[in-house]
């Protein structure tokens, strides 16, 4: 592979090598294509930052299918095969399911680090198919599968490396197979971590932890998490663990929405000056649209993105009030966020379980309907590998920041859930749409307030954060009132899925 065929840029070059430097000392020759034993040298970490548009996700993909040419194995979650001494491997990691999805939909085989950090433990008769779907096994006999079955796997298989997916080809569902989860044991090789910026410095340790090489690929001009002060996990890294790409790669194809998004870099670029910008925009590009209120259909699918927690609960009152939901109950079709599980430790095993099959704080969802029991729903998991499942959920309508949440549903314990229809910018980091509504009364509020973040004022970053959100139309919204829907709550647009998997009789 040459850096000819890929058309690299000078910044991306001089990244590529720096990397492959990097997995050379580890026994990985991306050269020459082929790999050695892993070294034992003790770990290592880099960090690969740019801007959106800087090409960080391209040299990320390229960099994946170079160690797959070389033979090392990619560890996906959702299997893996019996261990080989000399076996290399890479996961390709994400903070959030839609994140991981982001880039899936872009060819990268990536998962979150939820899902790697358990390994599902197989039954012994489907491990076998397996195995032999990975080239470890000959064909097996299967009780209950014909040949027919078999070969669908096979077919499936070849086309797409993924072995729930061709098990589900057979005829099989998640629970036939898969009997539980187990927290990992051994460490693994090579991890690239996108959108590293949500990561506090915990995780980082923890993955450090897992992989003797660690590429971390992130945007230094998003907002840093919450109790960290600004910083990111790579701004600790030595400065010649660290790179970064210049060059925007995307502005070639005037794209208006990154434009803007570049243009807050300007250090006197103040706030009415820039909704100019985003004025002027949308007169010449109908990807940018300056809205004089929320478009409420856009809601079911896209949360409108603000800054204050009030600003949410109002939007997410009027969006529930428009669509005339009963306040004792959701409507199929309504968005959640889950909101983290509220489980004791005695049941470890089943928080492993939900958040392996991608109920992670932040996951976004789509109610379907009540489960067949009390305190279950029927829910539909964007990003998630089986989305449509039931759980033991805790649903929490707020109202009033003062004042108790209404809960319509609740479980004794299980997935927590807030109302999905608006987020704060802080929590739609990782995530993209392909349309994003801004909420700019409050980021003038931001602008007003005088807050700086790391020495850049807050408002640029919320903005910046919630501009590179949109994967095809951004819409600027300059008043605070809410459009009336012209389409009631659906849950159509959401993939067929065989019957919704049940995560338990019990928490």
């Amino acid at each position: 592979m040459t850096l000819q065929t890929l058309h690299f840029s000078d910044d991306q070059a001089v990244a590529w090598d720096a990397v492959a430097a990097l997995l050379e000392r580890a026994g990985v020759d991306l050269t020459e294509g082929h790999c050695l034993p892993a070294t034992g040298d003790g770990q290592a970490t880099r960090a690969i930052m740019g801007k959106a548009g800087s090409g960080k996700t391209m040299l990320l993909a390229k960099l994946t299918e170079a160690l797959r040419a070389a033979g090392v194995e990619i560890v996906s979650g959702e299997y893996e095969g019996r261990r080989r001494r000399e076996r290399r491997s890479l996961a390709v990691l994400a903070p959030t399911n839609k994140a991981a999805s982001v880039l899936r939909t872009r060819g990268v085989p990536a998962t979150t680090i939820h899902r790697i950090l358990y390994t599902p433990v197989y039954d012994p008769e489907f491990e076998r198919i397996a195995e032999w779907l990975t080239g470890n096994l000959p064909r097996p006999t299967v009780a209950g599968l014909t040949d027919t079955a078999l070969d669908r796997a096979h077919a499936f298989y070849e086309q797409v490396k993924s072995i729930p997916g061709a098990l589900a080809a057979a005829g099989l569902r998640g629970s036939d197979f898969i009997t539980g989860w187990k927290r990992r044991d051994d460490p693994l090789d090579i991890g690239f971590v996108d959108e590293s910026s949500m990561l506090d410095a915990r995780q980082l340790d923890d993955l450090k932890e897992l992989f003797s090489t660690l590429v971390l690929f992130g945007d230094p001009a998003q907002l840093a998490p919450v109790g960290q002060s600004g910083e990111m996990v790579f701004d600790k890294l030595p400065e010649p663990a660290r790179l970064t790409l210049s060059r925007i790669h995307r502005q070639a194809q005037d794209n208006p929405i990154l434009d803007l998004a570049h243009a807050l870099a300007d250090p006197v670029m103040d706030f009415e000056q820039f909704e100019g910008m985003v004025a002027e925009a949308a007169r010449h590009d109908d990807r940018v649209i300056l809205a004089e209120r929320v478009d409420s259909d856009l809601m079911a699918r896209s949360p409108v993105l603000v800054w204050r927690n009030a600003t949410r609960l109002r939007l997410i009152t009027a969006f529930r009030n428009a669509h005339q939901a009963p306040e004792t109950a959701l409507l199929p079709g309504e968005p959640l966020i889950c909101d983290g599980l509220e489980l004791p430790l005695k049941h470890r095993k089943k928080r492993i379980d939900l958040e392996a099959r991608g109920l992670i704080k932040g996951a976004q969802v789509v109610y379907l309907g009540p489960g067949r029991k009390p305190g279950f729903s029927r829910l539909h998991i964007f990003g998630a590998e089986e989305p449509q499942i039931s759980v033991a959920s805790i649903i929490k309508i707020e109202i009033d920041p003062e004042e108790e949440p209404f809960i319509p549903y609740a479980a004794t314990m299980g997935a927590a859930f807030v109302h999905g229809a608006a987020c704060t910018i802080h929590k739609a980091q990782g995530s993209q749409w392909s349309d994003v509504q801004v909420f700019a009364p409050d980021l003038y509020a931001a602008a007003r307030s005088g807050r700086s973040e790391a020495g850049i004022p807050l408002w640029k970053r919320l903005a910046y954060v919630a501009i590179t959100r949109a994967e095809h139309r951004l819409h600027w919204i300059i008043r605070n009132r809410l459009g009336r829907p012209r389409a009631p709550l659906t849950t159509e647009d959401l993939a067929a899925a065989p019957a919704p998997l049940s995560l338990g009789d019990s928490p």
